[in-house]
């Protein structure tokens, strides 16, 4: 059983993550999303690089999942976010990663899934159907998909970090932002232009700053600190679940610091993705093939 104090820091956390997508949409009125996400992963990197040590893995699977993570998922979600995807629904659609990850179990690992797993997966389909219906001006059918695709490469970066199976999260973390951020450098430089980034950079102000400060510093090295540490003490399959929160947190900022809508289409697909998640993944505790990793943002 987890300790009051330690399920209190872990709802803590999940409220820092879903406020993060509300941090990550006040960004991108500043910064393109490559740059951004150049700049978030070079913070967050720099100076815990000098103090957490060296990575505890293979160098291999340090590239490996700053390539899958740090620089596709990323740059599509704040791709997607920047096209118009409402902060709140972007952290429901990347829920969907869960089941990304057991499709690429199956083809990557030869793992086999369960009827529950396979029931899971349809339920959140349905919920993922759901969202989908009410795509339109205010959330872009492009955007949604880029959403989506985001979630398929988090997916894949979930078994590259069952297969690197790194001891220190925070400090495995702090290395795969240091290896994304030269990539993004170089892709923002050649997608978005210098001339762009140049005059994102001059015209920074507090509130950009702010942004870039919260996702770099808090959600990443907090979050991952505090969210490596409970997983050390209780294992996955009891801390992973609260990760299910971070939707929720997140739809909820949406609302209240930007203004985004939520309609009945909305609140029932976020039921229907967490339940089907989490119905999906309840057999990990017993079987545990699937490995639930990097649930932040």
């Amino acid at each position: 059983m987890m300790r009051s104090r330690d399920i209190a820091l872990a709802v803590l956390v999940m409220a820092l993550w879903g406020f993060n997508f509300v941090a990550i949409h006040i960004g991108l009125g500043h910064f393109p999303p490559l740059l951004f996400c150049a700049l978030r992963f070079g913070l967050s990197a720099i100076p815990a690089l000098f103090f957490v040590g060296r990575p505890q893995v293979a160098w291999r699977w340090v590239f490996a999942v700053a390539l899958a993570l740090g620089v596709v998922k990323f740059s599509l979600l704040f791709a997607g976010m920047a096209a118009g995807m409402p902060a709140g629904l972007s952290a429901l659609v990347l829920q969907s990663q869960a089941f990304f990850t057991m499709i690429f179990a199956v083809l990557l690992l030869r793992e086999r899934l369960s009827g529950r797993q396979i029931a899971g997966m349809v339920i959140a389909a349905l919920g993922m159907a759901l969202v989908a219906v009410r795509l339109g001006p205010d959330r872009p059918a492009h955007a949604f998909v880029l959403c989506i695709a985001a979630a398929a490469a988090w997916g894949v970066a979930n078994i590259t970090l069952r297969k690197a199976a790194a001891p220190d999260m925070l400090r495995f973390m702090v290395w795969v932002s240091a290896a994304a951020t030269p990539v993004l450098v170089v892709l923002s430089l050649l997608v978005e232009g210098p001339a762009v980034d140049i005059a994102a950079l001059q015209s920074i102000d507090i509130t950009g700053a702010g942004a870039l400060v919260y996702i770099a510093f808090v959600s990443t090295l907090f979050g991952f600190g505090v969210w490596g540490s409970l997983i050390r003490q209780y294992g996955a399959s009891t801390v992973a679940p609260f990760s299910m929160l971070v939707p929720f947190f997140a739809m909820g900022s949406g609302v209240l610091f930007l203004g985004e809508s939520l309609h009945a289409t909305d609140v029932a697909g976020a039921i229907a993705v967490i339940f089907g998640v989490l119905f999906g993944v309840g057999s990990l505790s017993r079987k545990p093939k699937v490995l639930q990793a990097a649930r932040s943002v």
